[in-house]
């Protein structure tokens, strides 16, 4: 991958004129896309789609980055696959359907309940590192949370019996979130029966732990879920974001207000949680027949 950036960065510097100033801005948005495709182990460009390039992106604003810094490193990946495909290097562009550069219209990557399922039935095993990952898959299904936010997540928010956690998101803005009871459950029995053996010290705040007692970090998060879709045998890239939007989108599928999604989610911003209003057509067309008198 680092030799193919070198190459386009050349390419565009010396073929297509741009100035050294456009050429270091891609670079520094390439790089910063390369980095985390080698985190995940994609280093192989005929293996990225567009569900990778949304996680990169995706990642990005929820760390803080703003729509014009995403759209600019949208920018940059697309010219660099566009790059990629006329060398030869690709056999498809994954970026071709990603015509705006704006992240607030690009579809989010969904899984539908029976995915969803397939996945949370992915860890069967009743050993502590397989117990602590059922618990994980149901934390994020029932809550919506960011990875950053489950990998923080700290034993002192844990309200299992009233079925809620208190969240820190952005900003350090702590919210409470409803959890149901199958993600209690899970949680109650890594808490009581895997999490002792993990945490030998009995210092440790954060609730999920690794098998040395450490925090999880957020790519080891991604590995979990990585490995439950592999497990679960569905046939497309899934990562933690995918668990939020489907929490989203399912919730908005079942009749629940666009604000309350919201408050639960974490977003400052109700534009940023309309996003959800684009990919539930299906239901929209439903009321409609339902509901309008010409409908028929």
């Amino acid at each position: 991958m680092q030799r193919l950036l070198d190459e386009f960065l050349s390419y565009i510097a010396l073929e297509r004129g741009l100035s050294p100033l456009t050429v270091a801005a891609y670079g520094a948005d390439l790089r910063g896309f390369a980095e985390h495709l080698q985190r995940q182990g994609l280093e192989d460009p005929q293996r990225l789609r567009r569900e990778h390039i949304l996680d990169y992106l995706e990642t990005g604003q929820a760390a803080g980055l703003g729509t014009a810094t995403t759209a600019r490193r949208l920018v940059a990946i697309r010219v660099f696959f566009r790059y990629l495909l006329r060398e030869r290097v690709i056999a498809c562009d994954p970026t071709e359907v990603m015509d705006s550069p704006r992240l607030n219209r690009l579809l989010p990557g969904l899984l539908s309940q029976a995915e969803i399922e397939a996945l949370l039935a992915a860890y069967r095993g009743s050993d502590r590192l397989e117990c602590r990952n059922r618990a994980i898959l149901e934390t994020f299904y029932a809550t919506g949370m960011r990875v950053s936010e489950l990998a923080a997540l700290r034993t002192d928010g844990l309200h299992l019996p009233e079925g809620y956690l208190r969240v820190v998101g952005k900003g350090d803005k702590e919210r409470v979130v409803p959890v149901g009871a199958p993600a209690c459950r899970a949680l109650g029995e890594y808490l009581s029966s895997s999490r002792p053996l993990l945490d030998t010290s009995g210092r440790a705040l954060q609730v999920f732990l690794s098998w040395r007692g450490r925090p999880l970090t957020r790519d080891r998060v991604w590995a979990i879920v990585r490995e439950a879709a592999r497990r679960a045998g569905l046939r497309r890239a899934v990562h933690p974001h995918m668990l939020r939007h489907s929490f989203a989108s399912h919730l908005l599928q079942g009749g629940a207000d666009l604000r309350v999604i919201q408050e639960m989610l974490g977003h400052a911003d109700i534009s940023t949680t309309q996003i959800y209003t684009h990919v539930d057509r299906q239901r929209l067309a439903q009321v409609h027949r339902q509901f309008h008198p010409r409908a028929e």
